[in-house]
């Protein structure tokens, strides 16, 4: 029979304990390692949206252009700056500005751009200008107090389109090496003083009353005119009227001078008597007209009368 002493047996347990602790060793010994790549490979993923394009740097050189979708950086060791792309607006914000006329105006824009999308132009709005947007705006200031010095305040107000203009010019030819697009530029206002523009307002109620009081004069003419125009008109009219009765009139006479040509050849005088007694039977007058005289007999036969002849007188004398 074989016995074990006490101590073997102590010494045969640690053996054991010793060769499970090397198991479990080994078992963290790969397994350390596959959680650390499992870290840094989530840790490393990034995705860009389709509004912004990103550049990835590796200990702080330029690595490569990161476009929309999946992307995998090193973490730690890589940086990815992600850039927006679409259209944005920055406000140039009030500022006074002394005009050509030695007035102080209030004047705010409003600037709206966009980085292009190429990797040439992203770099350019990273590595070419510091905070792009901040210095679009001290931009757009300086070139506003430029423009607007030159002009006059009305001139200013009324040529706001012009100012649009020459700001965008300008602007766009600044920024060409940022990268960006300039797409358009908008004057928000421009304000004079208080009591400058209460004295443009009374100068604009004035002219504004100058030519409604030059609208009713002219209304008033033309009103005017029209009436002229109608009584003269009237008057062609009466006018018209006298001349064609006095024609009428005179064409009565011509034709009865025909017919006396016609019917009374050579009884012009006896025409004139007529007519004579004609005028005096209208006005009711009574006329005495010899016996035996050739008118008696004119008007016997207009009358359809035949004429009574005269009698001879007897020796008598009866």
């Amino acid at each position: 029979m074989l016995f074990v002493s006490k101590g073997s047996r102590d010494l045969v347990g640690v053996i054991g304990e010793f060769k499970k602790k090397e198991e479990n060793v080994s078992w963290l010994i790969w397994f350390i390692p596959i959680i650390v790549a499992i870290i840094i490979f989530f840790g490393g993923i990034h995705l860009v949206r389709p509004t912004h394009r990103a550049l990835i740097e590796r200990l702080g050189r330029y690595r490569r252009f990161g476009k929309a979708g999946f992307n995998w950086i090193i973490p730690i060791i890589d940086r990815m700056i992600q850039i927006n792309i679409t259209e944005q607006m920055v406000d140039a914000q009030p500022q006074e500005i002394i005009t050509n006329d030695n007035l102080n105006a209030r004047v705010d824009a409003q600037v709206y751009f966009k980085v292009k999308d190429d990797e040439e132009s992203v770099k350019s709005s990273q590595y070419n200008v510091n905070n792009y947007q901040i210095q679009i705006v001290n931009l757009a200031r300086t070139t506003l107090r430029n423009i607007i010095g030159t002009l006059t305040l009305k001139s200013a107000n009324s040529e706001r389109d012009k100012i649009n203009d020459e700001l965008l010019e300008t602007l766009a030819a600044e920024t060409k090496n940022w990268g960006m697009e300039i797409v358009r530029t908008e004057l928000k206002e421009i304000d004079p003083p208080k009591d400058v523009q209460e004295t443009m307002n009374k100068v604009v109620k004035a002219e504004n009353e100058k030519i409604a009081a030059l609208d009713y004069a002219n209304a008033v003419e033309r009103q005017a005119d029209g009436e002229k125009r109608s009584e003269i008109k009237k008057a062609e009219g009466v006018k018209r009227a006298k001349i064609l009765a006095a024609q009428g009139e005179a064409e009565a006479i011509r034709l009865v001078n025909e017919a006396a040509n016609t019917y009374f050849v050579g009884n012009a005088q006896l025409l004139r008597k007529l007519e004579a007694m004609e005028k005096s039977l209208r006005d009711n007058a009574t006329i005495v007209v010899p016996t035996g005289t050739e008118l008696i007999n004119v008007i016997g036969e207009l009358a359809g009368v035949m004429p009574v002849p005269a009698k001879k007188p007897t020796a008598d004398g009866k």
